[in-house]
């Protein structure tokens, strides 16, 4: 056993190793929200507004797409995780291989399934003629994409699940310049537009994948999968699905919330597009330091599920409820002050930089809530606790589309509603997540 290689997080001071594990994470995700930010920035800048907007209007459909892979990369992760926090070791070798069977055919179907449909969903949601071409050929290349994607998250779940966040970051870092060089290669100099940024996209991701899963066959042994665990295993596949299903359709209706909202959007117009796009982009950096604790929680509470360590669990939980409300309020002031300034980064039209700067100070002062949902239910995730993921979803859902057509409706708040609608439905999701931890039902799930 190469033990520089995974990592006990069922030992020593819980706020360390939280810390210890977010960082890498931390520094992970936001290379890759930059290599987003420089799609959005190289589009916004060099093909104009009704490009970004192209861009921003398939975000959330692509997340519908990619929503399946994505859970089932984190049903696999809290299998691997638990097992090795009991130390069952032969198990955690066929929880990965079964994992990657199941993560292989569903990305597969959910590709080929959102290239056919991209073009007709688009136009159910109304997206602008103007930016429709454009969209369809995002959306589609993305899709075709999936496979890579899926990937890099499903080596990487398994690496974090077995407490190593730091190997992802490498490759997540290298991805990331080569999708900033081939991002002004394909749109500067080809002139391929929106269609060579998204393949960009890929091409970066599946340079991770690539790097990810060569090291993981060369320094992790529960890689080096013995013969007698390499057979389908349908009791590992079914535990991989029913923890992962769960959080997938969580994805899939947070995404079905968003897509209801993005075409409440596309009714203001290609500004207000555009302006939402821009605002997204920011979101989702501020969302990662969120995110990455709540990885780390996912990790740390399976592990310490499998070992039966419920007190340190909930001081886990502890730790990650101080992080939120600290972060929250660095962020809240440049966002309340330097709102054009920020949302300037991505476009030069005035007009789209003012609405989008409004709101940013509306959707800050949310960002509590929104950092609460990562650690209520990472901490639910990891634990077992699926059905709790679909709950979460539906808030979201009912949050979105109950929000946010009476909000735009009522004439003083109008456009604003957009904005309001989002952080109303952090709230209600947020406060969702943290009752659903305290009533302490996620103590008798696991193993």
């Amino acid at each position: 056993m190469e033990k520089q290689a995974v990592y006990s997080m069922t030992e020593g001071s819980p706020a360390r190793l939280l810390l210890r594990f977010t960082v890498p994470m931390l520094i992970g995700n936001l290379f890759q929200q930059f290599y987003n930010m420089v799609d959005s920035i190289v589009v916004g800048r060099f093909v104009g507004a009704n490009a970004l907007a192209s861009v921003g209007a398939t975000g959330s459909l692509n997340f519908l797409f990619f929503a399946m892979s994505f859970g089932v990369a984190a049903g696999v992760g809290v299998v691997v995780s638990q097992y090795f926090g009991a130390d069952r070791m032969d198990m955690v070798e066929k929880s990965i291989i079964n994992g990657m069977y199941l993560l292989a055919v569903v990305s597969a179907l959910m590709g080929v399934a959102g290239i056919l449909t991209a073009r007709w969903v688009l136009e159910a949601l109304d997206t602008p003629a103007v930016i429709l071409d454009d969209a369809v050929v995002y959306m589609r290349v993305s899709c075709a994409g999936i496979l890579a994607i899926a990937a890099y998250n499903g080596v990487a779940s398994v690496l974090r699940a077995l407490g190593d966040s730091k190997t992802p970051l490498y490759f997540m870092v290298a991805a990331c310049f080569i999708n900033i060089g081939l991002d002004l290669l394909f749109v500067v100099v080809f002139d391929w537009s929106v269609f060579g940024v998204a393949l960009a996209t890929v091409i970066a991701q599946l340079v991770a994948a690539a790097g990810a899963f060569a090291y993981a066959l060369y320094k992790i042994p529960y890689f080096h999968i013995k013969r007698e665990n390499r057979p389908v295993r349908r009791d590992i596949i079914a535990r991989c699905f029913t923890l992962g299903l769960p959080i997938a359709l969580q994805n899939a209706l947070i995404a079905f919330s968003c897509i209801f909202l993005q075409k409440v959007v596309n009714g203001f117009g290609e500004s207000v597009v555009a302006a939402n796009t821009a605002l997204g982009r920011i979101e989702q950096i501020v969302q990662q330091p969120y995110g990455s604790l709540g990885a780390a929680l996912t990790t740390y509470t399976g592990q310490n599920i499998g070992a039966g360590r419920i007190d340190r669990v909930k001081q886990g939980y502890k730790a990650g409820f101080w992080s939120v409300v600290a972060f929250s309020i660095v962020m809240l002031i440049p966002c309340q002050l330097l709102g054009e300034q920020i949302v300037g980064v991505f476009v030069t039209d005035p007009e789209v930089i003012a609405i989008g700067a409004r709101g940013l100070a509306i959707t800050s002062c949310f960002y509590f809530f929104l950092g609460m949902i990562y650690v209520a239910r990472s901490v639910l995730n990891g634990a077992g606790d699926a059905a709790f993921a679909m709950i979460n979803g539906l808030m979201e859902v009912a949050g979105r589309v109950g929000f946010a057509v009476p909000l735009t409706r009522i004439a003083f708040i109008g456009v604003w509603g957009i904005f309001l609608t989002t952080g109303l439905t952090w709230a209600l999701t947020g406060i969702m997540s943290m009752g659903r931890y305290h009533r302490g039902k996620w103590e008798f799930k696991g193993i």
